[in-house]
């Protein structure tokens, strides 16, 4: 048995879709994802924890997600984690973490 980079994530998406076209044919689309996790901290209280994930798809999920996917919407992702880092406007080196969707589930209603 082979170890991979694989994760699976179920949230709801923070905001609409933002979609980029490339020149040559194409298409990228990302959106945030909300996941939540509970616990009882000391005092016996139940805690909420929510963690943002960012993540982005290619080609036919990429489309798929561009029209079917809203803010709000409860999905799931299988896909890897990628790290990335890139310049800002202020020239300074930033980092980015994201998830590239291979696996796409709608759940929920509708």
């Amino acid at each position: 048995m082979s170890l991979r980079n694989k994760v699976t994530l179920i949230g709801h998406t923070g905001k609409e879709v933002e979609v980029l076209n490339f020149e040559k044919g194409g298409m990228k689309a990302s959106v945030t994802l909300a996941t939540n996790d509970y616990y009882t901290n000391a005092m016996g209280e139940k805690i909420e924890e929510t963690q943002w994930h960012n993540i982005v798809a290619f080609g036919k999920t990429a489309e798929i997600m561009q029209k079917y996917v809203q803010k709000g919407k409860e999905i799931a992702v299988e896909g890897k984690v990628m790290y990335r880092s890139y310049d800002d406007k202020e020239g300074q080196k930033r980092y980015i973490t994201e998830i590239r969707v291979e696996e796409l589930v709608f759940l929920g209603g509708k």
